[in-house]
């Protein structure tokens, strides 16, 4: 099994369009990688893949089965749930341990218990009020939203609430498909600031070049049906990538004077 995300000879088709046709890329623990490329080129698939919502026609996108991947859900969920505990909701291992705590509690199981308590413990599950709220703030909500149901908030507030569940999530992947929509400076700084501390993998596809150039330490380009991997941010993969093709043009031009040269 892999320690990294990877793809083995990935070939992928959504109807008639080949998105990727035989493409390999290693991206390794710890890695921020934006994923740049044309509308169209497949970036949003290459998710769907990752979280197995898309097969592959052929080839494989793999990563080690212990780990937990967390992405924004799209969809904008309604009800009278309180926002901490929509966030909280993000840490699904703190939900199982505090659902199986009441039950030992009903049981009245106390060897149980107590090995629940320790597990708790383990994952600073006693923190984790406090985490979600540090979360609601740096997402802009006032002290007084996180007691407040989920319906009082409009659609763009909504979305600051799903991307909270999804950093609330201790995930060793973390996937953000334009995390900055909705959000003012202020909380783009912030994010800015939580995901440079994120200790996980982190794929993000963003259009805000200044957001991939404080984040990332790699690029993901897609392009003519693959995927090519660049070290460093935007802007060094916009260097690496412009003398790239500069080669590549003055290659063809010196095949082209000596397919001239022979051919007279």
């Amino acid at each position: 099994m892999p320690f990294m995300l990877q793809a083995i000879d990935l070939s992928v088709r959504r109807g008639v369009k080949l998105l990727f046709e035989k493409t390999n890329f290693q991206i390794h623990p710890g890695q921020k990688v934006g994923l740049t490329g044309a509308n169209g080129t497949g970036k949003s698939s290459l998710f769907s893949l990752i979280l197995k919502d898309l097969h592959a026609d052929s080839g494989d996108c793999i990563y080690p089965d212990h780990w937990t991947v967390a992405h924004v859900a799209q969809e904008i969920p309604d009800g009278d749930q309180k926002a901490i505990d929509f966030i909280l909701d993000g840490d699904v291992e703190l939900r199982n341990i505090q659902q199986e705590i009441e039950q030992a509690n009903n049981d009245d199981n106390g060897i149980l218990l107590a090995t629940l308590h320790t597990q708790l413990d383990n994952i600073d599950g006693y923190n984790a009020s406090v985490r979600a709220n540090q979360l609601l703030a740096g997402l802009g909500f006032q002290k007084n939203d996180d007691n407040r149901s989920f319906n009082e908030f409009s659609g763009g507030w909504r979305m600051r609430l799903n991307l909270g569940q999804a950093l609330m999530c201790r995930s060793d992947l973390l996937l953000l498909d334009e995390p900055t929509n909705h959000l003012d400076l202020d909380t783009i700084i912030w994010l800015e600031s939580w995901l440079s501390a994120y200790r996980g993998t982190l794929l993000l596809i963003s259009h805000d070049r200044d957001f991939l150039n404080n984040i990332c330490t790699h690029i993901a380009h897609l392009e003519q049906q693959n995927i090519q991997l660049y070290t460093g941010n935007y802007t060094a993969f916009e260097r690496i990538r412009s003398e790239r093709l500069a080669n590549q043009q003055s290659e063809y031009l010196k095949q082209q004077r000596n397919i001239a040269h022979i051919e007279s």
